[in-house]
C-alpha cells in the first residue's frame, strides 16, 4: 500500500542514450550518457549529456561514456552514478531535495539483448546504481518497454522478466 505512494522513476539505459521518466509528473529526460571531467589528479564532473564533449574540450579535460564498454553495460560505476543522478534530478519535481521527500522507487531497464544475457554482476551493478542514485527500491527489468500504468502499479507483464 505505502509502496504505491512513492514516486517512481523509469530509467532506460543504453550505450547511446539514457532516458529517465518521472512516472507521476510524466517528465522525461533523454540525453547522451556522457560526462565531462576536469583535468588533474582528482577530476570533478564538469558537464553531463550533450554538453560533456564541449565542456571537456574547453577545459582541457576528458569525457567518458560509463555505459559504452563493448563487453559490459556499466564500465565505470562512479561515472554512471554521476550521469544517472544528474538526469534523475532533472526529471524530479521542484523541491525534490527537501528533507521530507520520500525516496523513489526505480525501475532500471537495460536496453538491448547481449549475447548470453546480462551477467549477475551487471544486474547487481544496475540495481546498486539505482540505490546509489537515491532510490528506496530499485528493480532491474528486461523485456518490452513498460507503460506508465504498469510502472505505477508495479505489476510487470509476462512478456519479460524482473532480473533483480
Amino acid at each position: 500500500m505505502l509502496q504505491s505512494l512513492l514516486p517512481v522513476y523509469y530509467v532506460q539505459l543504453s550505450p547511446t542514450e539514457v532516458s529517465v521518466l518521472n512516472v507521476k509528473s510524466n517528465v522525461r529526460v533523454r540525453d547522451l550518457p556522457e560526462v565531462a571531467l576536469s583535468p588533474g589528479a582528482t577530476p570533478s564532473v564538469l558537464a553531463v549529456g550533450r554538453a560533456a564533449r564541449q565542456a571537456a574540450a574547453q577545459s582541457g579535460g576528458s569525457w567518458a561514456n560509463p555505459f559504452g564498454h563493448p563487453r559490459s553495460l556499466v564500465s565505470d560505476f562512479v561515472l554512471a552514478e554521476a550521469v544517472l543522478k544528474h538526469f534523475v534530478i532533472q526529471a524530479a519535481p521542484a523541491g525534490w531535495k527537501r528533507l521530507m521527500t520520500p525516496s523513489p522507487r526505480m525501475v532500471i531497464h537495460p536496453l538491448g539483448d547481449p549475447e548470453g544475457g546480462y551477467t549477475q554482476v551487471e544486474i547487481r551493478a544496475l540495481r546498486e546504481l539505482g540505490v546509489a542514485t537515491g532510490a528506496a527500491h530499485a528493480t532491474v527489468w528486461q523485456g518490452r518497454p513498460l507503460t506508465r500504468e504498469e510502472l505505477q502499479s508495479g505489476a510487470f507483464p509476462a512478456e519479460g522478466r524482473v532480473l533483480l
